[in-house]
């Protein structure tokens, strides 16, 4: 006795495992559901092998939809807001001016090393600093970082004095 699995078998079991995914965290069971479409599209235009190359194809298209997911699409949809961080992954840093703030813009600053998710980042000086100067970070406003001068402008010319 042969089975013949009609293409909207597939369409409507693609369907519910997509479905189903509303009431699963794995974020997995989608792709199964895509793979099982993608069979039944398949299907409809006339491609119509045995069960078990109809099974052979939806596993295979469920597992590369799978790992196209995981290995490609996810790590470039990475949150990069500073949106619930904390701020002490910043606090006493040091970095470097690569544009100074002005009265009416801010600047940007580059850390040695990313610090939650990249390496540059704006910024508001609490005193006149300039491009190549290193700066300490001082607070944190929403997405901005407060910093100062790593060696306050007094202290430089005090040093200078004194050698």
């Amino acid at each position: 006795m042969e089975i013949e699995i009609l293409y909207w078998y597939w369409l409507v079991f693609g369907m519910i495992l997509i479905l189903s995914e509303i009431f699963l965290a794995s974020f997995t069971v989608l792709w199964f559901g895509l793979g099982a479409i993608l069979v039944g599209l398949l299907s409809w235009v006339g491609i119509r092998p045995e069960i078990e190359y109809q099974l052979l194809m939806w596993a295979t298209f469920s597992v590369g939809f799978t790992i196209a997911w995981f290995k490609w699409v996810k790590p470039m949809s990475g949150d990069r807001t500073m949106a619930g961080t904390s701020r002490e992954a910043f606090l006493g840093e040091r970095c470097l001016v690569i544009k100074a703030p002005a009265d009416d813009a801010r600047g940007t600053v580059r850390f040695s090393v990313p610090i939650l998710g990249s390496d540059t980042w704006t910024c508001i000086a609490k005193e006149p600093v300039k491009v190549g100067d290193t700066v300490i970070v001082d607070d944190v406003h929403g997405n901005t970082i407060i910093v100062k001068p790593a060696v306050p402008q007094n202290e430089t010319i005090n040093r200078n004095v004194g050698e």
